[in-house]
């Protein structure tokens, strides 16, 4: 049986893997600072990446053959331009050497679409250029290169997985899907920009299916995931309205748009669909669930 280190294990996306690295055969270690005991048929361990110490300790009592990191700083409206970004940066790369001295094969790490010079409209991994506009998306960028560099020279088969636009149950409540079907939820109103961007929105559980099946490839370097198909933000929160019977609280126009990000960002998922995965779960499904999923949380207080 094949032994797995999953960082970021409680988080909106590393959730959601455990159930699909169960199901692919996987032991699952399960790392987070917010330790959920041994549930889901995960050993877990509680500790914070950034305490990398532990985090060594934790690896050598393991000995993973794969690892699957997907822990980062993410506090919405802040973590495009935090200095934390850097101290990620220093412990994702601790955690790659230390998985290669004590004999890891396999490594997957999580990045992001803002790794890309935002000018096109189908994002390629071969074709488009990656200059981030960001601080986050440029110590990304930086921690994939060296990540690349350092597999071809220790022997670590390596991927790294660009995360385009997701939603679904657990998402931070302050982010566009999830503030909007909580504000409907409560019978308030929901104000958003027009919405006519362009996004490729993938349903969470499909973007940890394929984290999943990029772990279980022979592919290497940069890999996009996403849908491959871009919605309107303006269809998106439509259908939020229409499914949760709220339409008449959504306020198109009573909010600024980003003005610094590009009409239309869509991956091309070409390499991913190699590896045997394809999204299963549609908007109207996605969005069921998660609205449903919001329905028993608020339910609960």
């Amino acid at each position: 049986m094949s032994r797995v280190l999953l960082t970021g294990a409680s988080g909106f996306i590393g959730r959601h893997c455990i159930p699909a690295l169960i199901a692919q055969g996987y032991e699952v270690h399960a790392v987070s600072s917010r330790s959920a005991g041994n549930q889901d048929g995960a050993i877990w361990h509680k500790a914070d990446l950034l305490d990398f110490p532990v985090i060594q300790s934790i690896l050598e009592q393991v000995g993973p053959s794969h690892l699957l990191h997907l822990a980062w700083y993410a506090e919405p409206g802040k973590y495009w331009a935090s200095a934390e970004n850097l101290r990620w940066v220093a412990a994702s790369m601790e955690l790659f050497r230390h998985f290669e001295k004590i004999g890891g094969k396999r490594l997957v790490a999580a990045g992001t679409c803002a790794e890309y010079e935002w000018r096109d409209a189908l994002y390629s991994e071969d074709a488009t250029p990656a200059i981030p506009a960001t601080l986050y998306g440029v110590c990304k960028h930086a921690t994939q290169s060296v990540l690349a560099a350092y597999a071809q020279q220790s022997g670590v088969s390596a991927a790294w997985g660009r995360i385009f636009s997701l939603y679904g149950p657990h998402e931070h409540p302050s982010r566009l899907t999830a503030s909007i079907i909580r504000s409907l939820l409560k019978g308030q109103s929901a104000g958003c920009s027009e919405g006519r961007q362009i996004r490729d929105y993938l349903y969470v559980a499909d973007v940890a299916e394929a984290f999943v099946a990029l772990l279980g490839s022979d592919l290497s370097g940069p890999v996009n995931i996403g849908s491959g198909a871009g919605i309107s933000v303006r269809h998106l929160v439509q259908r939020i309205g229409d499914l949760t019977g709220q339409t008449q609280r959504i306020h198109f126009g009573a909010l600024q748009g980003n003005l610094s990000e590009p009409p239309e960002i869509v991956a091309d998922i070409q390499k991913l669909l190699t590896t045997g995965w394809k999204p299963t779960t549609d908007l109207d499904d996605g969005l069921s669930e998660t609205i449903a999923w919001w329905r028993r949380q608020l339910a609960a207080g």
